[in-house]
């Protein structure tokens, strides 16, 4: 004030005008910006659109001034005697010379400081990490089982219900009542989180509720409650309000829905899609199995060719010749053998009729005797030899023939079309099928494959 108050020889003359643009200076310079709560009062809207009213409390009052452009940027009008809390500039109105407030801002008092607390409380959690994207879970894919903390009155709880019966009708769903607002809320919301993730029955909970006012939000402001979302063990969805609306447990959920609506879309798959994927992967399942019974018919063909080339008949023909030919062969050496005896029995009896000795006689028919013994023996074991031979390829010959593996207790397994069968999978469940035996057929039917 020193510039004003000069001594009288310097002393300097203003006029009205010159002082109030002083003064304004002075004003606006030092009260760029104020917060200011009061009642308003003497409330005026002129065709301008501008507002003009006086802010006042039980032992004063200011004038008030909100220019057009900042008036229609309210989201609901003021009305008198109401207590806001505003945002202005301090100025003068040089023509009058009266300082007034160009209000910049409105808004309810009570939510103004709430919404600071809210604020506050937000920067503090953000900084501890409790909002960081990387430590959000992603839901399932599929639930089993959703737990829902709401008000069962609200009409939050009838749109959730609402779309999962219109989505996906299956999954269960277990509905723990809270209050959604009021001064309990908070505490009982808390409680109900606390018991549905002691429970450990849900793949996700959402926490939900409709829309209203700050103060009707206030309980999803709870730090403590927060902080459990933050920290629960399982996926946390919220949903309150509308899609204007925010509380912290927004923040702090795994994922944020919009509306309750929106929320159960997210936790829920759509049933028509599911079923078209069925289709979808039905037939992919039929192609397989198409494709894999091809490929069994296809190796089934080739080892019926490979038997036939095989030809186990042809064989069976041979080893009979081959035996027939061996016992041809043996009885021509049986022949030859015995006709050989025979002949020098025959030159010795004809040398004996000519020597016609009596003694020479007895000698010889006692030499007779003894060499047919010999021959005897000889014989016998030349034929047991021979017959020991003949049992040992009839043996062999035997062995090849499927008829005695049939006779050792195995049968021949084939289908309704007379293929036979190597593995399981080329028959059904429920299939007849028939078994050879060694002796005759008998008919079964598929019960199991292992």
């Amino acid at each position: 004030m020193s510039s004003f108050l000069s001594p009288a020889a310097e002393r300097r003359i203003f006029k009205p005008a010159q002082l109030n643009a002083l003064a304004r200076d002075l004003l606006e310079s030092n009260f760029s910006q104020i917060w200011l709560e009061g009642e308003i009062s003497n409330l005026s809207r002129p065709a301008s659109g501008h507002l003009y009213f006086s802010l006042k409390d039980a032992s004063a009052q200011v004038r008030c001034a909100m220019f057009r452009n900042r008036a229609i940027l309210l989201p609901a009008p003021v009305k008198d005697g109401q207590l806001v809390l505003v945002r202005a500039r301090v100025t003068l109105y040089e023509a009058r010379g009266e300082y007034q407030l160009s209000v910049e801002s409105i808004e309810p008092a009570g939510q103004g400081a709430l919404q600071l607390a809210c604020e506050r409380l937000k920067a503090k959690l953000d900084a501890e990490g409790l909002f960081a994207a990387d430590r959000k879970r992603p839901l399932p894919r599929w639930l089993k089982r959703l737990g829902l903390i709401t008000s069962p009155r609200g009409a939050a709880i009838h749109d959730v219900l609402s779309v999962l019966e219109r989505r996906f009708p299956l999954l269960p769903v277990e509905l723990w009542p809270v209050p959604v607002q009021g001064q309990d809320a908070a505490a009982e919301i808390r409680a109900a989180l606390e018991a549905a993730l002691a429970s450990g029955r849900y793949d996700a909970i959402l926490i939900t509720r409709g829309g209203g006012s700050l103060e009707d939000l206030w309980p999803f402001n709870d730090e403590a409650l927060v902080r459990m979302v933050a920290s629960a063990p399982i996926p946390v969805v919220s949903a309150i309000g509308h899609e204007v609306d925010f509380s912290l447990l927004d923040f702090a959920a795994d994922l944020r829905a919009p509306t309750p609506s929106v929320a159960a879309e997210l936790l829920s798959p759509d049933a028509g899609e599911l079923q078209r994927r069925l289709v979808v992967l039905a037939q992919k399942l039929q192609n397989a199995l198409r494709g894999r019974l091809q490929a069994a018919a296809q190796r089934n063909d080739t080892a019926l060719l490979r038997l036939q080339a095989v030809r186990p008949a042809q064989r069976l023909h041979n080893g009979r010749q081959h035996l027939q030919a061996l016992s041809v062969r043996l009885q021509h050496a049986m022949q030859q053998r015995l006709g050989a005896p025979a002949q020098r029995l025959r030159l010795a009896a004809h040398r004996l009729d000519r020597a016609g000795p009596q003694n020479r006689i007895a000698l010889q028919r006692a030499g007779i005797a003894a060499l047919q013994q010999q021959l005897h023996r000889h014989l016998q074991r030349n034929m047991d030899r021979r017959l020991s031979r003949l049992k040992q390829a009839g043996i062999g010959l035997n062995a090849l023939s499927p008829l005695a593996t049939l006779a050792r207790g195995y049968s021949i397994l084939r289908d309704a079309d007379g293929r036979v069968v190597v593995r399981p999978q080329q028959v059904k469940t429920g299939q007849p099928v028939s078994a050879q035996l060694s002796e005759g057929r008998i008919q079964l039917r598929v019960e199991s494959h292992e």
